[in-house]
């Protein structure tokens, strides 16, 4: 398995009579399979909301989507389910796919709702079945919850300060330390979509919503192709950038496909940057996009960065192999045309379209109903220009609402944040 590494500037042509040229840097990595390849392991753990709210139909649903996910997986591959309520149990422990019905079987008789909902003891567990499974393989862990207590109430709100919540978020920043990743799913409504987009973006993973119990299968299986098609792990963008070259001082580095998401960035101590990226899929580009400063450089073609991947391989068991070194150019020139690359383009309009949708959501936060809606209308002409019409149609169905005096629906809510970090297509 083998990393494909390219990159474009949004304008490879820089004036040469500016002192300071801004320019966006897509880079687009994936993992390319060998002849000789095969499908890596899989270490699946699936952590789910088994609280009161969950009973009857939405426990049935979840229940047959897992079951579809059991039929899929191969000898070999390894499963565990963790059940959290007012307290977590392990109800599978951490094995080796032997016999389908026998899991399925322990599923059914212990998959019972009932109790509130402590979502961080939950994940703690996941991770610990997690670990036993690590070698060779693919570790994912998908955490579904409605986001309802005992009672049928929302218990949670987002902030900082809540033990849980915090808890949740620390340990999906520490999963990915030790190569595993978190994906998040969301069951209706109600559940808290700060919350569960910050655990699968700090995880590594893919928020989704299961917005009626017989979407659970299709978005069980979403998530399951992902982590299918992973060629290699632990993956890490290298950039280094030359003297006169510098990265915007806020929200530098963004991933824009699959999905959108603000990525940290880590200043090493020789000077490079370092940007975790996960999971690499089999031929799907994960893009990210640099917003970067240029300086005064001589005229001509001049190299102003280099790139390179650090990943793990576990179909050979081996850990921070490096991709070859990849220069960045641009073209110093007097005669600069203000032309825009299209694929870049395209980069730069999909997270225009997250970073509008957020600024909806600040606005509507603070009673500023007419800015919302103005900026879910910039948002959803956006997405029409990326072609995306199933998001324009999401983003601008809010925007009406909000100027006609209603209020947005938690549902509403939801389509809004997953159509700003998703392209959800025609």
């Amino acid at each position: 398995m083998k990393v494909r590494l390219s990159s474009a500037l949004s304008n490879p042509d820089v004036d040469v009579t500016q002192s300071s040229s801004q320019r966006q840097l897509a880079i687009s990595i994936s993992a390319v399979a060998g002849e000789l390849d095969q499908n890596l392991p899989l270490n699946l753990c699936l952590i789910l909301d088994r609280s009161g709210s969950m009973s009857g139909t939405p426990i049935k649903t979840v229940i047959q989507a897992v079951e579809k996910l059991l039929d899929q997986l191969k000898i070999g591959d390894r499963i565990s389910v963790v059940a959290f309520a007012g307290s977590a149990q392990v109800i599978i422990p951490n094995q080796v796919v032997q016999d389908p019905a026998s899991i399925k079987l322990q599923l059914r008789n212990q998959l019972q709702a009932a109790g509130g909902t402590v979502i961080a003891e939950g994940l703690s567990l996941g991770i610990t079945e997690l670990l036993k499974g690590t070698k060779g393989a693919v570790s994912h862990a998908f955490l579904l919850t409605d986001g309802h207590g005992e009672s049928g109430l929302r218990i949670w709100q987002w902030q900082l300060g809540g033990d849980d919540n915090k808890r949740c978020l620390e340990m999906a920043q520490k999963a990915t330390k030790v190569n595993l990743t978190i994906n998040t799913l969301g069951f209706g409504d109600q559940w808290n979509h700060d919350l569960l987009e910050k655990i699968a973006d700090a995880g590594g993973g893919t928020l989704a919503h299961i917005e009626h119990p017989k979407s659970a299968v299709e978005q069980f299986s979403r998530l399951f192709h992902r982590m299918q098609t992973v060629g290699l792990t632990n993956a890490y963008l290298l950039l280094s950038l030359v003297p006169n070259v510098r990265l915007a001082e806020l929200k530098p580095i963004a991933q824009v496909a699959p999905d959108t998401i603000e990525l940290p960035v880590e200043r090493e101590i020789h000077g490079g940057f370092t940007v975790r990226l996960g999971d690499l899929m089999q031929n799907v580009e994960r893009v990210v996009l640099a917003n970067i400063y240029l300086g005064s450089f001589p005229e001509g073609r001049q190299v102003i960065g280099h790139l390179q991947i650090r990943y793990d391989d576990p179909m050979v068991d081996k850990q921070a192999l490096l991709s070859s070194m990849v220069p960045v150019y641009a073209n110093f020139t007097r005669t600069c045309q203000p032309t825009v690359d299209a694929q870049v383009q395209r980069s730069i309009l999909t997270l225009a379209k997250y970073r509008q949708t957020q600024l909806a959501e600040i606005k509507l936060a603070q009673g500023d109903r007419p800015g919302a809606a103005t900026m879910l209308e910039t948002a959803a002409e956006t997405a029409l220009q990326i072609g995306d019409q199933s998001a324009a149609t999401v983003l601008q169905s809010a925007a009406t609402r909000l100027q006609a005096g209603e209020e947005l629906s938690e549902g509403d809510r939801k389509k809004t944040r997953i159509a700003s970090k998703t392209v959800l297509g025609g």
